[in-house]
């Protein structure tokens, strides 16, 4: 399948499959995430659990290819998101296929991308939220979104000490910053 998504000014075009995530359109959540990220040149930025790549190619358009990594646990979702940072220019974006942040080599990072399963149980979710945490830059942010609150502002609070909510198009855009070395919940 292929799509045409327009945002922030740029108009990319994806190769989608059935039985990844949102394969017929760019998924809302995603777009209303995107639209709070306050993405900047320059920015090193994590698309976690990205996908077919949207994300992680807009990331790369507004911050420069060299400085995204975009990671799936699914081969055939990181095989397409490799194809299409190449369709759309962002090539130097690099794409590692792993659970969770496992295949990403070490580095901090100063935004992530987090659009986790949250039709599941909350133990992915969780595992991503303290991964996300561990490889966040001191005032780095986490963006991620769900259809449900409650629990992930309770999770975010215990492990960054607190997050931003937001109200977009349904669903909860969450932003959470590191500002110390360990979890909230330890100090």
């Amino acid at each position: 399948m292929a799509l045409t998504v327009s945002l922030g000014g740029s108009t990319m075009e994806f190769e989608t499959a059935a039985g990844l995530f949102s394969p017929a359109h760019a998924d809302r959540g995603t777009l209303a995430m995107l639209a709070c990220a306050d993405l900047a040149p320059g920015q090193r930025v994590l698309d976690l659990g990205c996908g077919w790549g949207l994300a992680g190619v807009y990331a790369a358009l507004v911050c420069g290819a060299e400085n995204v990594v975009l990671t799936d646990i699914d081969p055939r979702a990181a095989a397409l998101a490799r194809r299409n940072a190449r369709k759309n220019g962002v090539e130097g974006a690099r794409v590692y296929t792993g659970d969770a942040l496992e295949a990403v080599p070490a580095r901090a990072f100063d935004r992530i991308l987090l659009n986790p399963p949250y039709q599941t149980d909350f133990s992915v979710a969780k595992r991503l939220i303290l991964k996300s945490f561990n490889r966040l830059e001191i005032g780095g942010k986490l963006f991620m979104v769900t259809k449900r609150r409650t629990w992930y502002f309770n999770k975010l609070k215990s492990v960054f000490g607190g997050a931003r909510v937001r109200d977009v198009d349904g669903y909860f855009v969450f932003e959470a910053e590191r500002r110390a070395r360990q979890y909230a919940e330890k100090k």
